[in-house]
């Protein structure tokens, strides 16, 4: 009995080093991120893709929603994965004609309430610039990443990621950054420790997609 309480005691210790073993291949280290702007500000809604071999299954991806409320998209940034479809449901009691001219995604919703008829695929990575037709101050950002390790900090812009192996590659992005609203900010991780990130930011300038051209009283 001895002796079969020890082999059990083995196999035990075996499995656990096991588990160990591969929980820390799975997961790495944990790095902690700090995003500021140039005066030391905290970003939220800060976008960070870390691009490791790993893409999802795309026809696994639940369907996202942008939604319109209040003449604002909500969220005002929505992260997705390539491939993966976004519905834009209208909940104010006006109607929007959403749009976007960006490369990685060009369509429009035109002039509609409640429920569109279908949601939209988005295929390509690449940053999407929403707006609408009828309400110039609606602007709202899909970030369609190619990496399923993406991550969005939140007000106090922090957040950490796991890495397996170093050195490791990541990009950094803002809808407020000085920089082309395309461009992503690359950053080599060579080691474990905290990591300060700075993003030179501006303020908006006020937005005018087609004036009164679609208003007709919808307002």
């Amino acid at each position: 009995m001895f002796r079969h309480m020890r082999q059990v005691l083995t196999k035990s210790r075996y499995l656990l080093a096991t588990t160990l073993f591969f929980s820390q291949v799975a997961f790495g280290e944990s790095i902690d991120l700090v995003i500021h702007d140039q005066h030391g500000q905290q970003l939220n809604n800060a976008v960070v893709e870390l691009y490791i071999d790993s893409h999802p299954n795309e026809s696994a991806l639940p369907i996202a929603v942008m939604d319109q409320v209040h003449k604002q998209f909500l969220p005002e940034l929505l992260v997705v994965q390539k491939g993966q479809q976004v519905n834009f449901p209208n909940s104010d009691n006006i109607r929007h004609h959403v749009y976007s001219f960006s490369p990685a995604k060009p369509f429009q919703l035109k002039l509609y309430s409640g429920q569109p008829k279908e949601p939209i695929t988005f295929d390509q990575s690449g940053l999407v610039v929403l707006g609408c037709n009828i309400h110039d101050s609606m602007v709202g950002y899909i970030y369609v990443a190619n990496s399923s390790h993406v991550y969005k900090t939140s007000k106090t812009g922090k957040l950490s990621i796991d890495i397996a192996t170093f050195p490791a590659t990541l990009s950094v992005w803002h809808a407020l950054q000085t920089a082309p609203l395309e461009n992503k900010k690359m950053i080599t991780i060579n080691n474990k420790s905290e990591l300060k990130i700075t993003i030179n930011t501006s303020t908006p300038a006020p937005r005018n997609t087609f004036g009164s051209k679609f208003k007709g009283g919808n307002d």
